[in-house]
């Protein structure tokens, strides 16, 4: 499987895991649904400054969305809310608040290595 076919792979499953539509993630990063998928179905090479925001937005670092297994070794990942009428300010915030925990729990295991 190539790099592309993984993330595009991974972006499929943490969206729909995380109860999101391309529609979503396309308000999201401001493009169009179409473009979403070819990044899932590796028709488009997705930039480097999406694959932040959506790390951001799922609540993952960068080398989850190029890791084959991600998903499943993060099989934690859960965060509940409806997806009805969510608006790009309402992921923006999510994404926002998926940064701070993510920041917080690598502060959280440097501070055990250091004890």
């Amino acid at each position: 499987m190539t790099i592309g076919q993984i993330i595009g792979k991974n972006i499929i499953e943490y969206r729909t895991k995380l109860g999101y539509t391309q529609d979503h993630i396309a308000s999201y990063l401001g493009t169009e649904r179409s473009i979403i998928s070819k990044y899932e179905s590796n028709e488009r090479e997705i930039s480097m400054p999406y694959l932040n925001k959506l790390g951001d937005l799922f609540g993952i670092d960068l080398e989850d969305l190029i890791e084959e297994n991600s998903v499943k070794k993060n099989a934690t990942l859960a965060f509940a809310f409806r997806s009805d009428g969510m608006i790009v300010e309402d992921m923006e915030s999510i994404a926002s608040f998926q940064k701070i925990v993510k920041s917080y729990l690598k502060m959280k295991d440097i501070q055990n290595e250091n004890e």
